[in-house]
This record gives structure tokens, sequence and C-alpha cells, in this order.
């Protein structure tokens, strides 16, 4: 296969910076799509995919975890970014044995991420043996024989680490687990842990469930839509044309965001006469512009606001009937609720007290309210809490288990929910393991694993030793970079099963293994068949996705192959689980897996439905709440914020509009007006004078973190150009992965272990001391 176009590199020194986007989407959005796309896969190609691209009988979106709405798809079923990530997918472009023999593994580390990407698709299993400076090819018996012999020389199973990345299909995590827990392990780290952890902590101990409760049809129902730390746009784009369609209907929309996104401030549809000829959709009624880590305050602000009102006019505000049948905790909350201080919440969050009581009458006039979320609230050290507070304030409304009303935590990738539910989670609860013991004739070990956090830090201590990564490219994925680099090198193995060349890839173990597989877009033929694989979105709907692409090269093998391969040589032919007949027919995999998880009972028939099935949810089905309690419960603690020591600043990592994930697309951010570039960090103009600096000005950013010794901690990126931008004095942000360096790994939030990568105190310091 050819490869198509040039193989770039960059030169970020010539980053031109010009004024924000103030709309998301439109004529440009189709323009860089189509762009993108003939570039990568040509003309034909391009028409191929994206015009299967989240169809009912296509393939699903490699990208993001939006749903689509049930029973209505329109022709052009994607975004921009979903455009993109189908376009680095399928693109014609190979990294080949040749590649790899031409270039060392010293001279690829030195290149950028966005580079590395660029290659094209892993076409042959690659080995790195012990001492050598090039990959060379290895075939796959072998390849799965030295994994086997690595694992079955451990002195333990738990000093093996299994991750798990959010592309993975359901039947390819289901199988991976209980490869897992079969070998003896827990240890599943996922990207789960750096993102939503802190919603499923939260949600898991306020109603029960750690899943959102609403649909998209209960959006476009809703009176209000409050949108804490997200950012639609370039994250979740289709997401706006469900906000467009709850604005038809009358929906007021509350932004809560340090900066303001332009997919939150207008979005034109470009498959709408309005986005394309007209001004489009205004999408925010209001935009609260809070500092870093002050969406607690506001949210218990607000509580009290809703109490007062309910003094006022007893009955109306505050849903007590609701309260009293289905919620514990509720006088501890609102004890604590009354008692705040607004002067706390105006400090803690940056906003007016008229900005408080607008916000409170919302709520106080909205029948149906949801609250949608994501990294902003996720990634604080107060992240749980944060989420708790924002759901009592749904609860004491009556909020849960009714049409238009509910949480929505907007997930990213795009099945990162399915993995969880088909067990990729170190601390499976005991009925999972249970019944996947009885499906299987095993015993699936009950001690907890690691999580992301914890498997780095056991790998650095020499308590692990060999590193398994289905999809994904840990090294740019995870917080401290030096540190999770140091934790693979120590590694005797480490194994990368991948599409395409990431910085995993360069960063190795003393053996490294490459194990190319098929995409998302990708045709898959097994023994009984072409096969068909499943996923979970971010409002557990669940349905098919058909790959339909002829793979890049004979060699690739399907996730689910490349698991029973490994099993087969790992525990032999005389094994409980019959990894070979799995293999041969996805199908037998899904009847499993409707033994086995929970709500997924006649898993093969439900999911051939036009639009799949969804997962129950007890709250939202039934107003059930399956806590410790049998009820949703208030959840009150202390009242924590971000302080910005003097001199410093609270530096919030983020994505660019042309990345999704670690992933880079290209080198621009139209939406924030940065082109050509990615080393830049948004500051405020009061910031820029207080620290005697200007636009356009080189820094090195340098993190300071408090041990628990006591001692300074510091990390530093080198180069970085300042770019004056509108966000709340004392805060700034940056993109990642170049930023990651700066979180320090203990730096995690209480409960969820989840990586604090919005909160980062930092100082900046001029290049060359000008």
């Amino acid at each position: 296969m050819t490869r198509r176009g040039p193989a770039p590199d960059i030169d970020e020194s010539q980053v031109v910076v010009g004024s924000p986007g103030d709309h998301a989407a439109g004529v440009k959005a189709v323009a860089v799509s189509l762009q993108r796309s003939v570039e990568q896969m040509g003309a034909v190609r391009t028409a191929q995919t994206l015009t299967r691209l989240n169809q009912r009988h296509g393939f699903d979106c490699p990208g993001c975890a939006w749903p689509e709405t049930p029973g209505h798809r329109r022709p052009a079923e994607f975004c921009e970014n979903g455009a993109k990530a189908v376009a680095e997918e399928a693109t014609r472009r190979t990294v080949t044995p040749e590649f790899f023999a031409a270039h060392s593994v010293a001279e690829l580390s030195g290149k950028t991420d966005y580079w590395l990407g660029q290659q094209g698709r892993l076409t042959h299993p690659m080995v790195l043996r012990d001492g050598a400076s090039h990959y060379t090819p290895i075939e796959w018996d072998e390849a799965f024989r030295l994994i086997a012999d690595e694992l079955r020389a451990l002195p333990d199973p738990d000093r093996a680490v299994f991750y798990t990345s959010g592309r993975t299909s359901n039947e390819a995590a289901f199988l991976y687990q209980l490869m897992i827990r079969s070998f003896g392990t827990n240890n599943m780290p996922d990207c789960s842990n750096m993102c939503h952890e802190s919603s499923g902590s939260a949600l898991s101990e306020s109603i029960g469930i750690g899943k959102g409760s609403v649909t998209v049809p209960d959006l476009e129902f809703a009176d209000l839509i409050l949108i804490a730390g997200q950012n639609p746009g370039t994250n979740h784009p289709r997401m706006l044309s469900t906000l467009r369609a709850a604005k038809r209907n009358g929906a007021k929309i509350i932004a809560v965001n340090p900066l303001p996104e332009a997919g939150l401030l207008r979005f034109k549809d470009p498959q709408t006469v309005d986005g394309v000829l007209g001004d489009g959709v205004e999408i925010a009624d209001e935009f609260l512009q809070i500092r870093l880590g002050g969406d607690m305050a506001l949210f218990r602000g607000v509580a009290r606001l809703l109490f007062e009102a309910d003094d006022a006019a007893p009955g109306t505000v505050v849903d007590r009937t609701f309260v009293a049948e289905h919620c514990a905790g509720f006088d501890e909350f609102e004890k604590v609720a009354r008692a705040v201080d607004f002067a706390t919440v105006l400090e803690a969050t940056g906003l007016t007290m008229t900005q408080v009581r607008e916000t409170a009458d919302a709520m106080i006039a909205s029948e149906r309210t949801i609250a949608c979320w994501a990294m902003g609230l996720t990634q604080q050290t107060h992240g749980v809490a944060t989420i708790q507070e924002l759901t009592n304030l749904l609860l004491m409304r009556g909020m849960m288990g009714k049409p238009g009303a509910g949480v929505c935590p907007v997930r990213g990738h795009s099945n990162v929910q399915g993995d969880r539910t088909m067990g990729i989670w170190e601390k499976m609860p005991e009925t999972f393991l249970a019944a996947l013991d009885r499906e299987f004739g095993i015993t699936s070990p009950r001690r907890h694993g690691f999580d992301t956090v914890g498997a780095i830090r056991a790998m650095r201590a020499g308590d692990a030793s060999v590193f398994m990564a289905m999809g994904g490219n840990f090294i740019r994925a995870t917080p401290d970079t030096a540190a999770t680099e140091d934790a693979l090198r120590r590694c005797s193995l480490t194994v990368q099963v991948s599409t395409k060349l990431n910085r995993s890839h360069v960063v190795a173990g003393r053996t490294a293994l490459i194990l190319p597989t098929l995409g998302r877009t990708d045709k898959d033929v097994q023994a009984s068949g072409k096969q068909l694989v499943s996923v979970e979105d971010s409002m557990s709907m669940v349905h098919l996705s058909r790959g339909s692409l002829t793979p890049a090269s004979e060699h690739l093998r399907s996730e689910v192959a490349i698991v029973c391969d490994l099993a087969h040589e790992l525990f032999g032919a005389g094994h409980t689980v019959p990894w070979a007949t799995l293999a041969a027919d996805y199908d037998r995999i899904r009847d499993a897996i409707s033994r086995v998880v929970p709500g997924c009972d006649n898993y093969n028939e439900r999911v051939r439905q036009p639009d799949g099935f969804q997962l129950p949810h007890p709250p939202r089905d039934r107003r059930e709440f399956p806590t410790r309690t049998g009820k949703a419960n208030f959840v009150t603690g202390e009242l924590q914020w971000v302080r910005t020591p003097p001199g410093r600043l609270v530096l919030q990592t983020m994505r660019s509009h042309d990345q999704y994930n670690t992933t880079i697309y290209g080198l621009d951010d139209r939406y924030r007006g940065v082109k050509g570039g990615r080393r830049v960090i948004f500051v405020s103009a009061a910031d820029l004078v207080e620290q005697g600096l200007s636009d356009g000005a080189r820094v090195d950013v340098v993190s300071e973190w408090t041990a628990a010794d006591g001692s300074v901690e510091e990390r530093r990126v080198h180069d970085f150009r300042v770019v004056e931008y509108s966000t709340p004095k004392g805060n700034a942000a940056a993109y990642y992965p170049e930023t990651n360096p700066l979180v320090p790994l203990d730096h995690v939030a209480a409960k969820s272990n989840t990586p604090v990568s919005k909160a980062v105190v930092v100082r900046l310091e001029p290049v060359g001391g000008h």
C-alpha cells in the first residue's frame, strides 16, 4: 500500500495568534473535514467512510461517545473532529518494517507527536529486543510466545499491568478482562481513571450508579441545561445539534467555564440553511466565567438561595415529597447549605452576586433541569465533592427519574463507558465476578488491582514489570511524563496493541512489542465470516459497529483475535475458556456477555434492533437507588476551592480544536485563534501586567507541588508563547500532552484518584531572562 502525501514535521517558532472564533462548525468545518479526509484517504475512500459513519449499517465513530438521536439519523451524522478521527484511522499512509529499519528508536523519540501520528497505519508485528536500536519484524506466534513466557515467569500475577483504551469494543474488552482475571490479577488501569472516574465515584455514592441518567430526547425536552467544565464545540461537537434542538424547544442554557468556548457561544449547523447562510444559533443564554475549581462554591451558594426562596414560598422550590420518599441525608445538607457565606462563594468563583442569583432563579423557574459536565469538574482535587454538590441541587428539586431531568456526565472516548460495563475495572463487584466464574469455570481474583496512578507507581517502584496496553497512548494520556516514562522503561516487557505509531512505542521496556490491530473502519473477517462489534455510548445505548474497509495489511488482527490467541498460548488448549470458539464467532462472545453482564440479556437479539438497546438505570427508570441506604444520598462535605498563591497562576491543561485526546490532527486551533503551533499558554491581560509580561513573550512554565514531606517539587516545560486571552485573573490554560510533565503523579482527586490536571500551580519564567 502506498503512502499518500508528505510526512510532515513542524517548526513551532512560527506560531501565529489571531482573534478567537465566535462560533463553532459552519461551512469552514465542512471544508476542513473534507480537506483532511481527502489528504489522508483520497476522494473515493472519503466517500466510502463518511457516508457510513455513525449510520445504522455503518461503523461507530472512533472519536467521542455522544449518542445519535433514536429513530433519527441525519445523512451526515458526524462532526469535524469525527471526520478527522476517521481520516487518521482510514489513512492510506502506512508504517512498514522498512520504515522501522530506516528509523531508530532514538531518532523516533526526537520526533513530535504530530509527526509520529502522521506516518500512517502499522502493518506488521514488530519487536524491539533487549539492547537493540531498531524495531524488527516478528511473527505473531513468536510474539504471543514471548508475552506468555514473560507472564508465566512472573513470581506473582499482580506484577503484570493491563491497560485499556476507550476505543476497544465491548467484545474485545469483555475477553480482555476475562483473560486478565483468568491469569490472576485485577490490575486493569484504563482511560476512565484519568477522566470520569470522579463522576463514577460521585454518582455511585449519590444515586447508586456511576452513569448519566438522561438521553438525547431528555436534553431536547429540558427547560434548563447547566453545562459546567465542558467544551462541546471541540470535545463533543455533535452535542451542539442536540443543544440547538433544545433551544428551539425553549430551553435555557447556562455555561460555566473559565474560558469562553466557541461552541457555547454560537453554533452554525452546516446541515441547515441558517447554519450555512445565517448566523446560526446562540447556545448559552448565560456565561459564568468561573475561576478554576470554584464550581463547588457556586453550587452551594445556589443551594442556599433555593432554600431561601422556598422559605418565601413554602413547597414551591424544594420538592419535599421526592426528598421524603427517595432521599437520605437531606437535613445535614440543608444545614450546611444554609450556612454558606456568600462572600466566600464570590471569592472562590470570581462571579458576581447577580450571576449567582440569576442561576438560582433559572433553577427555580425550571420544571426539567439537566446538569452536564466533563473534565473541568472531574480533574480537581475536590472533583467528587463538586459533582455531588451539583447532584444535591438536582435532588432537592426532584430532578431525577423524570423526562427532561437528571445528570449527564459527558464521556469522551467512544466506548470508554462500555469498557467499564464489560468489566474493565480494578474493583468490579462480587456479583459480576461470581457470574464470570460460573460462566467460564475460572476463579477470578478478589483483591483490588491498580488503577492508572497506582500502576505507574508500581512499575516505577519495581513492583510490576510487564505492561500491556490494549490501544491508547499511555505515555501521553497520563500525568507526570517523566515519572511515567521512567516506570515503563523499568519494565522487562511492554506490549502496545495499536493502529498507528505513537509516543508509547518509543518509550519501551527492555523488550517491547507493537501488535498492529484493526480499527473501527476495517472489515473484520474470522472463521465464521464477517464480524460485528458493539459499543456503548455516553447515554448507555448499546449498538453495533460494522467496519467495511479492506485492512491496511494482511498481517493485522482484530483485538478479539489478539486476546484469544494470546490467551490460548498463555493457558494452553485445555483451558476452561473456549478461546478459539469465541474468536471464530463474536455472537458467542455476546451470548456469554448476556449471561454475565447485568442488563445484557438477549444481547445478540437486542443489539441488532435498529438503534440497539439501552442498559437499565434504576434511578432513571424507576426512581430506585441502589446505594448503601437504598435511597439517593445528599452527600455533604467541607467547601473546597482552588486558591492562587501570590505571583503564581493556576493552570488547566486542555485539548486544542485540532486534536482528540492524545491524537494530534493538526497544528491549528481556530476556535482560539492559534495557527501553526501548540506550545502556547493562555493568560489574562491582568496577569500579564502583574507579571511584567507581554502578549507574544516566550516563557518556561514551571509547576510547583508540595509533596507529603513538605518539600516543594518543581517540573518544567520549555519555551511557550504567551497568549493574552479571556480567562479569570490567576488562571491560565495550555494544551496537553505538552503540559502533562507539569502534573505531579501524586496530585490526585480525593476518592477517585484521578490526576488533577485542572489545578496545577505554576510560575512563568521568561526565556533567556527577558
